[in-house]
């Protein structure tokens, strides 16, 4: 059996939720670029696009002003429409029809 989920404070469970959500990221940007947004979409139901508003909607309630462009430069590493232009495919119709099928399923 596991042990038990040790006590961590607030600034630890911080700390190593920060650590993950940096790890995350890395292997999103650095591992696996070749994921396609619209795949991480149809599968898990967000992308780094949704990181990146989550991330928005996080530092705005901390009082720090970000907007679309830099929330995104932060999750991606670099300015979207460099990543973009790096790793992005265009999605197929296959693709679009998987991804419009798992939003009428998860819809709610």
């Amino acid at each position: 059996m596991a042990d038990a989920i040790p006590t961590l404070s607030d600034d630890a469970r911080t700390r190593v939720e920060a650590a993950a959500f940096r790890r995350l990221l890395a292997h999103l940007n650095d591992a696996r670029p070749d994921v396609q947004n619209i795949d991480l979409m149809i599968l898990a139901g967000f992308c780094r696009n949704c990181l990146a508003d989550w991330y928005r909607d996080a530092a705005n309630a901390e009082g720090a002003a970000l907007d679309k462009d830099a929330a995104r430069e932060a999750v991606y590493g670099m300015p979207f429409a460099a990543w973009k232009a790096q790793h992005q495919k265009d999605a197929t119709p296959q693709q679009l029809a998987a991804l419009e099928s798992a939003q009428k399923t998860h819809a709610g």
